[in-house]
């Protein structure tokens, strides 16, 4: 198994049976994350520096644009894509095996939770993994403390509250909160706080 063929399988959302080929590779890919996330973690890093990492970590170019404040955990990093002016607040947790695309301008808060796998409901089938991407669009904004759940995506401009735990889409222009998140608003343009 290569790269290339565990990324495909887990995009095509197909099931990770525990113990098999394909679980012990994500096993592998997760101490490589392990590795760069601790030097990330590990020491003051410029901004030029965690780029690279970031790089490093994702295996393809991050914009010039990008920013983080470090820490930053995941447990793949392979199947991360980041958009141009995107911001990462310090202590953010990806777990990105089924991919997480983040769109131009999000900023994402303190203490995030994006979380692409679920494990089997029968009590014999925990150790498999089901997996299903994170999209996030455009200028969206995650408030500290939120969790996203596998599957969902969230519209351009939305805004997701502090604390908020995402269980479905977000429509585009609304703003959700809550446990699991609902529409609180919708946004208009040029609306103020």
């Amino acid at each position: 198994m290569d790269l290339n063929e565990y990324l495909e399988h887990l995009n095509r959302g197909e099931t990770v049976i525990g113990g098999s080929k394909i679980h012990l590779f994500m096993h592998r890919m997760s101490q490589e994350a392990l590795e760069i996330t601790a030097e990330l973690n590990g020491s003051y890093h410029t901004p030029e520096e965690i780029r690279s990492l970031m790089s490093r970590l994702t295996g393809k170019p991050v914009d010039e644009t990008f920013a983080m404040f470090p820490p930053f955990s995941t447990d793949c990093g392979k199947n991360i894509t980041i958009g141009k002016n995107v911001f990462i607040n310090s202590g953010c947790r990806f777990q990105d095996q089924a991919g997480i695309i983040i769109g131009d301008g999000a900023l994402i808060g303190h203490n995030v939770v994006l979380a692409t796998l679920n494990h089997g409901f029968a009590p014999e089938k925990r150790d498999d993994l089901h997996p299903a991407p994170i999209v996030i669009g455009k200028n969206v904004w995650i408030g500290a403390n939120a969790t996203i759940l596998p599957g969902v995506m969230i519209g351009d401009g939305a805004i997701i509250a502090a604390g908020a735990v995402v269980t479905r889409d977000v429509p585009e222009n609304t703003v959700v909160g809550g446990v699991p998140a609902t529409v609180i608003k919708n946004i208009k343009q040029d609306e103020k706080p």
